[in-house]
């Protein structure tokens, strides 16, 4: 069974930082795209940012400049360095895999950005 296990989140002021883990079991990690996504209540999940193949990296131009997605395929894992927070980065963020066909989300993790 896949699992696929966000964290990392959690409460910072405008101008802070976070890293956000995503921690994948139970399937060949290295095979698959991993995409960060998030969610405000009452709208549609956005892709924040992707990171497939060799370390081809994509960013949505909302957060190029800020955020930084990586992999380590040892420890079948991603992760998402975000600087210079502001708060309209408030959100649920998830981690979502991809292969051809297969699609596995995770639960989320909260990033709240206020003073």
């Amino acid at each position: 069974q896949v699992h696929v296990v966000e964290s990392g989140g959690g409460l910072v002021q405008p101008g802070g930082s976070l890293r956000l883990s995503c921690v994948v079991s139970g399937t060949s990690f290295s095979t698959y795209a991993v995409h960060w996504y998030r969610q405000t209540p009452g709208a549609e999940r956005e892709l924040v940012a992707s990171i497939v193949g060799f370390g081809i990296t994509y960013y949505a131009d909302f957060v190029k400049g800020r955020f930084t997605i990586s992999r380590d395929n040892v420890k079948n894992a991603v992760y998402l360095q975000m600087n210079s927070l502001k708060p309209e980065d408030t959100a649920v963020y998830y981690c979502k895999l991809t292969q051809v066909g297969i699609t596995y989300w995770g639960q989320g993790t909260q990033v709240t950005v206020s003073s």
